[in-house]
């Protein structure tokens, strides 16, 4: 899906996803002291303006125009410290070691862009900063429901711990399950701390 089409999803409805940030974000983020933070693939914005509420300094990145001005409106509206920016992922240079949060939700790219992206997380962290990636597991398609139907595109443990053992100590790494109406989703999540 490119942004177009996501720009097109977004305009047909008021709101795509669940205005609340996600549990795993929630359950993972919620200890840790608030700093500065950069959410890629920000989507509308759920979980960068819940840390925007909790008192980070989030900088917000999709490639959608329309899901960042709902970013940039809505961080107004309650005046979160949140800045939203258009930008695809894949080609995206962050600031490096300037995060103490660098997260990724649900971000569905195929291996080789995940991997570059993951990379662009770890260089983007601080040292001592928190790496976060939540997202559907690819253990989803036969023990979960929902998600994208792509296996080439879904997240695995494996793949991210790999990913991120070379700049950072995996603290987290699992396959968790998330209530879906009356079955189960399986996500990864993984959660790091760069050296």
């Amino acid at each position: 899906m490119d942004a177009n089409a996501w720009d097109e999803r977004y305009r047909v409805s008021e709101r795509v996803w669940p205005a609340e940030p996600n549990r795993w974000v929630v359950r993972e983020a919620s200890g840790l002291a608030p700093g500065r933070a950069l959410d890629l693939a920000a989507g509308e914005g759920r979980n960068a303006l819940w840390l925007a509420g909790r008192g980070w300094r989030v900088d917000a990145v999709d490639f959608s125009p329309v899901a960042v001005r709902r970013i940039a409106d809505a961080a107004d509206g309650r005046q979160a410290q949140v800045r939203a920016e258009v930008a695809d992922v894949t080609r995206y240079t962050a600031e490096e070691a300037a995060y103490d949060l660098v997260l990724l939700s649900y971000l569905q790219l195929p291996r080789q862009d995940m991997a570059g992206v993951l990379e662009t997380a770890c260089r983007a962290a601080r040292p001592g900063g928190t790496l976060l990636l939540v997202g559907h597991d690819v253990a989803n398609l036969a023990q979960g429901t929902g998600g994208p139907q792509d296996p080439r595109v879904l997240s695995s443990v494996e793949q991210v711990r790999a990913a991120w053992e070379r700049c950072a100590d995996v603290v987290v790494a699992e396959v968790a399950r998330r209530p879906v109406g009356q079955e189960e989703a399986l996500d990864t999540v993984v959660r790091a701390v760069r050296r």
